[in-house]
């Protein structure tokens, strides 16, 4: 990635992993279950090999993907969400109700599996049990 924010903040410190052209896309891609570089290469056609071999490599030292070995001779591997990147799936499904909203050109949504109807994201507090609103960014010390 070519240029990184230099200050503390949850999201230029995200930005800095996933904010490239290519990662989150190659992250939604192993999330959607295309694990092998072949079909992420695949998926994301034009994306070039040095490009997507350093994305994984991000993706990797960040702690959002394992490597696992599934062919020894020669050495072939699936890449796998750890918890990080598992967590990682609600921004995405953030991401898609916004753009269905606002976008023109969405080809999805997210639905309740159960009866194929759209969702709505909610905010819940768990120490009050209920969904809020009044929602505000707070500093943490």
């Amino acid at each position: 990635m070519k240029g990184t924010y230099d200050f503390q903040c949850n999201l230029a410190q995200t930005l800095n992993i996933v904010g490239d052209k290519w990662t989150l896309l190659v992250l939604h891609r192993i999330l959607n279950n295309k694990n092998t570089f072949k079909e992420l290469q695949e998926a994301l056609k034009p994306i070039p090999t040095n490009i997507l071999s350093d994305r994984i490599k991000l993706l990797e030292k960040n702690g959002f993907i394992v490597a696992q070995i599934y062919n020894e001779h020669p050495p072939r591997y699936q890449y796998l969400l750890t918890e990080k990147g598992m967590d990682f799936k609600h921004v995405f499904n953030s991401i898609i109700l916004w753009a269905n909203k606002h976008l023109e050109a969405c080809k999805k949504t997210v639905c309740h599996e159960k009866c194929g109807k759209e969702v709505e994201i909610k905010y819940y507090c768990k120490d009050c049990d209920e969904y809020v609103d009044d929602l505000i960014i707070k500093e943490l010390y």
